[in-house]
Protein backbone atom coordinates (compact mmCIF):
# COMPACT_ATOMS: atom_id res chain seq x y z
CA UNK A 1 0.00 0.00 0.00
CA UNK A 2 1.30 3.66 -1.03
CA UNK A 3 0.90 6.00 1.70
CA UNK A 4 0.00 8.68 -0.88
CA UNK A 5 -3.30 9.22 -3.02
CA UNK A 6 -4.21 11.69 -5.60
CA UNK A 7 -7.25 13.11 -5.64
CA UNK A 8 -10.10 12.95 -8.44
CA UNK A 9 -11.35 16.03 -9.90
CA UNK A 10 -14.60 14.98 -9.07
CA UNK A 11 -14.12 15.74 -5.07
CA UNK A 12 -14.24 18.78 -6.36
CA UNK A 13 -17.75 19.73 -7.35
CA UNK A 14 -20.69 22.44 -7.31
CA UNK A 15 -22.72 24.48 -9.80
CA UNK A 16 -21.61 24.67 -13.28
CA UNK A 17 -20.81 28.51 -14.35
CA UNK A 18 -19.61 29.91 -17.35
CA UNK A 19 -16.71 31.81 -15.67
CA UNK A 20 -15.12 31.18 -12.57
CA UNK A 21 -17.36 31.94 -9.56
CA UNK A 22 -17.08 28.85 -7.43
CA UNK A 23 -13.82 27.00 -5.58
CA UNK A 24 -14.53 23.52 -7.47
CA UNK A 25 -13.86 25.22 -11.07
CA UNK A 26 -10.59 27.03 -9.54
CA UNK A 27 -8.52 23.95 -7.73
CA UNK A 28 -6.53 21.69 -10.61
CA UNK A 29 -5.85 18.23 -8.69
CA UNK A 30 -2.45 17.03 -9.58
CA UNK A 31 -1.26 13.19 -9.68
CA UNK A 32 1.94 13.48 -7.43
CA UNK A 33 3.47 16.18 -4.62
CA UNK A 34 5.37 18.31 -6.85
CA UNK A 35 4.19 21.45 -7.97
CA UNK A 36 4.19 22.26 -11.66
CA UNK A 37 6.96 24.81 -13.03
CA UNK A 38 5.39 28.02 -13.45
CA UNK A 39 6.43 31.84 -13.33
CA UNK A 40 3.67 32.29 -11.01
CA UNK A 41 4.53 33.66 -7.49
CA UNK A 42 1.25 33.48 -5.73
CA UNK A 43 -0.41 29.67 -5.40
CA UNK A 44 -2.04 27.11 -2.93
CA UNK A 45 -1.09 23.96 -1.83
CA UNK A 46 -3.58 21.88 -0.41
CA UNK A 47 -2.64 18.70 1.18
CA UNK A 48 -5.16 16.40 2.91
CA UNK A 49 -3.34 14.11 5.80
CA UNK A 50 -5.75 11.26 5.88
CA UNK A 51 -4.71 9.64 9.94
CA UNK A 52 -5.65 8.74 12.67
CA UNK A 53 -3.25 7.36 14.42
CA UNK A 54 -2.33 10.06 16.79
CA UNK A 55 -6.14 10.02 17.44
CA UNK A 56 -5.74 6.49 18.57
CA UNK A 57 -2.65 7.22 20.53
CA UNK A 58 -4.27 9.85 22.40
CA UNK A 59 -7.33 7.63 23.25
CA UNK A 60 -9.67 10.06 20.91
CA UNK A 61 -12.10 8.66 18.87
CA UNK A 62 -11.27 7.21 15.44
CA UNK A 63 -12.59 8.83 12.36
CA UNK A 64 -10.33 11.95 11.02
CA UNK A 65 -8.84 9.91 8.30
CA UNK A 66 -11.86 10.76 6.66
CA UNK A 67 -11.48 14.82 7.13
CA UNK A 68 -9.73 15.93 4.51
CA UNK A 69 -12.45 14.22 2.08
CA UNK A 70 -15.46 15.91 3.64
CA UNK A 71 -13.76 19.31 3.87
CA UNK A 72 -13.39 19.35 0.04
CA UNK A 73 -16.68 18.66 -0.46
CA UNK A 74 -17.98 21.31 1.44
CA UNK A 75 -15.40 23.69 -0.40
CA UNK A 76 -16.33 22.87 -3.87
CA UNK A 77 -19.76 24.75 -3.75
CA UNK A 78 -18.07 27.82 -1.87
CA UNK A 79 -18.33 30.81 -4.19
CA UNK A 80 -14.40 32.04 -4.64
CA UNK A 81 -13.63 35.50 -4.18
CA UNK A 82 -9.75 35.14 -4.46
CA UNK A 83 -8.15 36.51 -7.39
CA UNK A 84 -8.60 34.66 -10.48
CA UNK A 85 -4.51 34.73 -11.32
CA UNK A 86 -3.94 32.94 -8.27
CA UNK A 87 -3.51 28.95 -8.69
CA UNK A 88 -4.80 26.24 -6.69
CA UNK A 89 -3.21 22.80 -6.75
CA UNK A 90 -4.47 19.78 -4.65
CA UNK A 91 -1.86 17.82 -4.06
CA UNK A 92 -4.02 14.45 -2.64
CA UNK A 93 -3.61 12.80 0.39
CA UNK A 94 -0.94 11.49 2.47
CA UNK A 95 -2.39 8.06 4.78
CA UNK A 96 -0.96 5.91 7.25
CA UNK A 97 0.00 2.26 6.56
CA UNK A 98 -1.41 0.42 9.33
CA UNK A 99 -0.23 2.07 12.46
CA UNK A 100 3.08 3.81 10.86
CA UNK A 101 2.63 7.04 11.66
CA UNK A 102 6.22 7.91 11.89
CA UNK A 103 6.35 7.29 8.33
CA UNK A 104 3.49 9.56 7.22
CA UNK A 105 5.30 12.26 9.30
CA UNK A 106 8.30 12.05 6.98
CA UNK A 107 6.25 12.56 3.56
CA UNK A 108 4.44 15.56 5.54
CA UNK A 109 7.53 17.10 6.31
CA UNK A 110 9.31 16.69 3.32
CA UNK A 111 6.16 16.98 0.99
CA UNK A 112 5.50 20.71 3.08
CA UNK A 113 9.32 22.02 2.99
CA UNK A 114 9.48 21.74 -0.84
CA UNK A 115 6.01 22.96 -0.97
CA UNK A 116 7.40 26.05 0.96
CA UNK A 117 10.86 26.39 -1.01
CA UNK A 118 8.09 26.73 -3.94
CA UNK A 119 6.91 29.56 -2.68
CA UNK A 120 3.43 27.99 -2.38
CA UNK A 121 1.21 28.78 0.55
CA UNK A 122 0.21 25.22 2.37
CA UNK A 123 -2.71 24.15 3.51
CA UNK A 124 -2.88 21.12 5.22
CA UNK A 125 -6.42 19.51 5.91
CA UNK A 126 -6.86 16.72 8.96
CA UNK A 127 -6.25 14.39 10.20
CA UNK A 128 -4.99 14.02 14.15
CA UNK A 129 -3.08 17.16 15.38
CA UNK A 130 -0.21 15.44 15.40
CA UNK A 131 0.25 16.60 11.84
CA UNK A 132 1.46 19.74 13.41
CA UNK A 133 4.72 18.32 14.47
CA UNK A 134 5.96 17.56 10.40
CA UNK A 135 4.26 20.80 9.56
CA UNK A 136 5.87 22.62 12.35
CA UNK A 137 8.99 21.09 12.32
CA UNK A 138 9.06 22.24 8.21
CA UNK A 139 8.32 25.75 8.54
CA UNK A 140 10.10 26.26 11.40
CA UNK A 141 12.98 24.99 9.36
CA UNK A 142 12.43 26.98 6.27
CA UNK A 143 11.96 30.32 8.68
CA UNK A 144 15.43 29.15 10.26
CA UNK A 145 17.24 29.26 6.83
CA UNK A 146 15.81 32.66 5.97
CA UNK A 147 16.48 34.09 9.72
CA UNK A 148 13.53 34.65 9.91
CA UNK A 149 11.85 33.88 13.57
CA UNK A 150 8.99 32.14 13.32
CA UNK A 151 5.81 31.73 16.01
CA UNK A 152 2.86 29.28 16.36
CA UNK A 153 -0.48 30.29 16.89
CA UNK A 154 -3.01 27.76 17.91
CA UNK A 155 -6.90 27.91 18.23
CA UNK A 156 -7.61 25.05 20.31
CA UNK A 157 -8.65 23.55 23.80
CA UNK A 158 -5.70 21.92 24.31
CA UNK A 159 -1.83 22.81 25.07
CA UNK A 160 -1.26 19.21 23.18
CA UNK A 161 2.23 19.47 25.00
CA UNK A 162 1.82 16.19 26.18
CA UNK A 163 4.19 13.43 26.78
CA UNK A 164 5.43 10.90 24.37
CA UNK A 165 3.35 7.36 24.98
CA UNK A 166 6.39 4.56 25.04
CA UNK A 167 8.42 6.64 22.71
CA UNK A 168 5.81 7.61 20.02
CA UNK A 169 4.05 11.00 19.31
CA UNK A 170 0.80 11.30 19.36
CA UNK A 171 -2.56 14.28 18.49
CA UNK A 172 -1.77 15.52 22.41
CA UNK A 173 2.03 16.18 21.90
CA UNK A 174 2.97 17.76 18.82
CA UNK A 175 3.71 21.38 20.33
CA UNK A 176 6.29 19.53 22.86
CA UNK A 177 7.51 17.69 20.37
CA UNK A 178 8.50 21.04 18.83
CA UNK A 179 9.61 22.43 21.71
CA UNK A 180 12.00 19.65 22.65
CA UNK A 181 13.43 19.88 18.64
CA UNK A 182 13.62 23.71 18.41
CA UNK A 183 14.57 24.40 22.21
CA UNK A 184 15.98 28.03 21.50
CA UNK A 185 13.55 28.98 18.69
CA UNK A 186 10.43 27.84 20.11
CA UNK A 187 7.69 30.55 20.33
CA UNK A 188 3.73 29.61 21.32
CA UNK A 189 0.51 31.04 21.53
CA UNK A 190 -2.61 29.04 22.54
CA UNK A 191 -5.51 30.32 22.46
CA UNK A 192 -8.91 28.84 23.93
CA UNK A 193 -7.29 26.53 26.43
CA UNK A 194 -9.89 25.19 28.80
CA UNK A 195 -9.07 23.93 32.57
CA UNK A 196 -11.73 20.74 32.11
CA UNK A 197 -8.73 19.27 28.94
CA UNK A 198 -5.57 20.26 30.83
CA UNK A 199 -4.34 18.90 34.06
CA UNK A 200 -2.70 21.43 36.44
CA UNK A 201 0.90 19.31 35.03
CA UNK A 202 0.11 20.55 31.38
CA UNK A 203 -0.44 24.29 33.08
CA UNK A 204 3.37 23.93 34.77
CA UNK A 205 4.79 22.13 31.45
CA UNK A 206 3.62 25.46 29.60
CA UNK A 207 5.41 27.50 32.04
CA UNK A 208 8.36 25.73 31.44
CA UNK A 209 8.71 25.66 27.73
CA UNK A 210 7.60 29.79 28.19
CA UNK A 211 4.03 29.15 26.35
CA UNK A 212 1.51 31.90 26.16
CA UNK A 213 -2.29 31.54 26.38
CA UNK A 214 -5.00 32.39 26.88
CA UNK A 215 -7.98 30.56 28.48
CA UNK A 216 -11.66 29.83 27.66
CA UNK A 217 -12.97 32.36 30.14
CA UNK A 218 -10.91 35.15 28.66
CA UNK A 219 -11.28 33.81 25.12
CA UNK A 220 -14.25 35.84 24.49
CA UNK A 221 -15.71 38.44 22.34
CA UNK A 222 -16.66 40.85 24.76
CA UNK A 223 -12.90 40.94 25.45
CA UNK A 224 -11.88 41.50 21.94
CA UNK A 225 -9.76 44.63 22.82
CA UNK A 226 -7.27 42.28 25.30
CA UNK A 227 -6.81 39.38 22.46
CA UNK A 228 -5.97 42.29 20.33
CA UNK A 229 -3.45 43.10 22.92
CA UNK A 230 -1.77 39.58 23.22
CA UNK A 231 -1.81 39.20 19.44
CA UNK A 232 0.34 42.42 18.93
CA UNK A 233 2.42 41.67 21.98
CA UNK A 234 3.51 38.15 20.62
CA UNK A 235 3.84 38.78 16.72
CA UNK A 236 5.84 42.21 17.33
CA UNK A 237 9.17 39.50 18.03
CA UNK A 238 8.35 37.38 15.23
CA UNK A 239 8.87 37.49 11.55
CA UNK A 240 6.18 34.38 10.30
CA UNK A 241 2.87 32.99 11.79
CA UNK A 242 2.29 29.11 11.44
CA UNK A 243 -1.22 28.83 12.08
CA UNK A 244 -3.10 25.95 13.21
CA UNK A 245 -7.17 25.66 13.57
CA UNK A 246 -7.98 22.23 15.97
CA UNK A 247 -11.60 22.53 15.58
CA UNK A 248 -12.54 20.67 18.90
CA UNK A 249 -11.79 23.86 20.12
CA UNK A 250 -15.46 25.40 19.07
CA UNK A 251 -18.69 24.48 21.08
CA UNK A 252 -19.91 21.25 20.32
CA UNK A 253 -22.85 23.15 19.45
CA UNK A 254 -21.17 24.84 15.95
CA UNK A 255 -18.70 21.34 15.86
CA UNK A 256 -20.24 18.00 16.65
CA UNK A 257 -17.55 16.55 14.56
CA UNK A 258 -14.32 16.18 16.37
CA UNK A 259 -11.89 13.75 17.94
CA UNK A 260 -12.90 15.46 21.38
CA UNK A 261 -16.09 17.48 21.50
CA UNK A 262 -16.49 20.11 24.35
CA UNK A 263 -19.89 22.05 24.43
CA UNK A 264 -17.86 25.06 26.39
CA UNK A 265 -16.08 26.14 23.16
CA UNK A 266 -14.96 29.19 21.67
CA UNK A 267 -17.65 30.98 18.77
CA UNK A 268 -16.91 31.18 14.85
CA UNK A 269 -17.47 34.93 15.28
CA UNK A 270 -15.03 35.11 17.78
CA UNK A 271 -12.32 32.82 15.62
CA UNK A 272 -13.54 34.92 12.31
CA UNK A 273 -11.78 37.94 14.35
CA UNK A 274 -9.18 35.87 15.40
CA UNK A 275 -8.11 34.97 11.30
CA UNK A 276 -8.81 38.34 10.02
CA UNK A 277 -6.22 40.07 12.16
CA UNK A 278 -3.69 36.94 11.66
CA UNK A 279 -4.19 37.39 7.70
CA UNK A 280 -3.66 40.80 7.82
CA UNK A 281 -0.82 41.08 9.84
CA UNK A 282 1.11 39.83 6.61
CA UNK A 283 3.46 37.26 8.29
CA UNK A 284 0.86 34.16 8.19
CA UNK A 285 2.85 31.89 6.03
CA UNK A 286 0.96 27.97 6.22
CA UNK A 287 -1.68 26.76 7.92
CA UNK A 288 -3.34 23.43 8.96
CA UNK A 289 -7.07 22.20 10.06
CA UNK A 290 -7.23 19.40 12.11
CA UNK A 291 -9.19 17.01 14.20
CA UNK A 292 -12.24 16.65 12.01
CA UNK A 293 -14.31 13.23 12.41
CA UNK A 294 -17.17 13.51 10.04
CA UNK A 295 -18.36 10.05 11.52
CA UNK A 296 -19.91 12.07 14.23
CA UNK A 297 -20.97 15.29 11.84
CA UNK A 298 -24.32 16.90 12.01
CA UNK A 299 -25.47 18.03 8.64
CA UNK A 300 -21.94 18.56 7.68
CA UNK A 301 -21.48 21.85 10.35
CA UNK A 302 -18.26 20.34 11.25
CA UNK A 303 -17.05 20.09 7.38
CA UNK A 304 -18.67 22.93 6.86
CA UNK A 305 -16.84 25.28 9.44
CA UNK A 306 -13.71 23.85 8.35
CA UNK A 307 -13.76 24.79 4.55
CA UNK A 308 -15.07 28.21 6.23
CA UNK A 309 -11.89 29.01 8.22
CA UNK A 310 -9.89 28.15 5.26
CA UNK A 311 -11.83 30.42 2.89
CA UNK A 312 -12.49 32.80 5.08
CA UNK A 313 -8.29 33.60 6.24
CA UNK A 314 -7.54 33.44 2.49
CA UNK A 315 -9.93 35.29 1.37
CA UNK A 316 -8.54 38.04 4.26
CA UNK A 317 -5.30 37.32 3.44
CA UNK A 318 -5.05 37.90 -0.21
CA UNK A 319 -8.10 40.59 -0.92
CA UNK A 320 -8.32 42.17 2.93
Amino acid sequence: MSIYQSTSQANWSGRNAESLQYWHQAVRCLDSLDLPEESSEKKLAILGYAGEEGVKRNQGRAGTSQGPGAIRKMMGPMAYHLPKAFKIYDLGDILTEGNDMEASHDLLYQTIKGLLSKKAFPVILGGGHDLAYPHGKAVMEHCLNKSEKLGIINLDAHFDIRPKVDGKGHSGSPFLELATSFPKNFEYLCLGIQSAANPPELFEKANQLHVQWMEMEEFTMDNWPQIKDHLDTFCQSINKIYLSIDLDGFSSAVAPGVSAPSPWGFSPELIAKVLEWIAQSGKLISLDVVELNPEYDQDNSTSKLAARCIEYTLRKLLIG
